[in-house]
């Protein structure tokens, strides 16, 4: 146990490849460039609503099909969007807490593409519902959803399936069970259904459905995220051609194009580079996917380290 909480905490604040801090510079971003925007409309004497109907409206999501058809984009970008401080830091904690856990049990690479599965699962649940529904779609015009709600969801309900009894504040009590604070989240938006944005938190549950469907299939040996990380990783390829050619295995490395005579023979020393692929793994796909022969590894350089 030591050794394996030893190099999940490798994974630190401003460690490259951490898509969890990624995500909340992102969101932080938006919000922070669209304020400025708003207040350069301020400064000008424009009414605020020009700012909303020439700008922000753009990136939210309609409720209206006709208009969808004229922003499609609206279905991706409205889960950056926030207009109100207080919407985003509640999105940023929350995002940072089941984050935080999920990247801990089921690899780092796994946060941004359920994050994006959540907020498209929210968004079509939010259309549906406001043109099928008579009683919202009775007051369906002007409507819009934003926020990174119905994502965060989805990273919640995935991290809590995932491990249920995980406890966090463990000085109250030896700690609160993660399954208790997912139902508290999920009872708020069940019971503000019936509010001024019904629709909006129906999406927010679309996104949760979203999250136990994600880990029910990961545990079928589905892994949903694949195609979207390899699209990611084609994209960061072609603005840095000269990446690093390492991922060749250790066993094609240190065995088949060994130069030595004794092609099979162990090494005596673990080297870093070899390290470095492990702690790789283990951010992108958990501690637990390791090999015995892995661990072994970390176990040895651990040992040396204290030498």
């Amino acid at each position: 146990m030591l050794q394996k909480d030893r190099y999940r905490k490798r994974m630190t604040l401003g460690q490259n490849g951490n898509f969890l801090v990624l995500l909340l510079a992102i969101l932080t971003i938006v919000f922070c460039i669209f304020k400025f925007i708003y207040i350069a409309y301020y400064l000008s004497g424009w009414a605020e609503s020009a700012f909303y109907k020439n700008i922000f409206d753009w990136f939210r999501l309609p409720a209206e099909v006709d208009k969808l058809s004229t922003r499609p984009w609206t279905i991706i970008s409205y889960m950056f969007m926030h207009d109100r401080v207080f919407h985003l830091l509640g999105n940023l904690l929350w995002l940072w807490a089941f984050g935080f856990i999920l990247q801990d049990l089921a690899g780092n690479n796994k946060i941004i593409p359920l994050f994006l599965y959540g907020g498209v699962a929210g968004a079509f649940i939010f259309i549906l519902v406001n043109n099928l529904f008579p009683v919202l779609a009775a007051q369906i015009e002007g409507k819009t959803l934003e926020g990174a709600s119905a994502g965060v969801m989805a990273i919640a309900i995935a991290a809590t399936t995932l491990a249920p009894d995980f406890r966090i504040l463990p000085m109250l009590n030896g700690g609160i069970p993660l399954w208790v604070l997912t139902v508290i989240f999920v009872i708020i938006d069940f019971a503000s259904i019936t509010g001024q944005n019904g629709g909006g938190h129906l999406a927010h549950l679309g996104g949760a459905a979203m999250g136990f469907i994600f880990v029910r299939q990961l545990r079928k040996g589905r892994d949903w995220s694949l195609w979207m990380n390899r699209f990611f990783d084609w994209w960061a390829d072609l603005f840095n051609p000269d990446k690093k050619e390492w991922k060749k295995t250790a066993r094609k490395e240190l065995h088949y194009d060994s130069k030595g005579s004794h092609p099979y023979k162990k090494t005596a020393n673990v080297t870093q580079k070899r390290i470095d692929e492990i702690l790789d793994k283990i951010n992108q796909q958990g501690y637990r996917f390791l090999s015995d022969e892995e661990k072994e590894i970390l176990k040895r350089a651990s040992e040396e380290e204290h030498l």
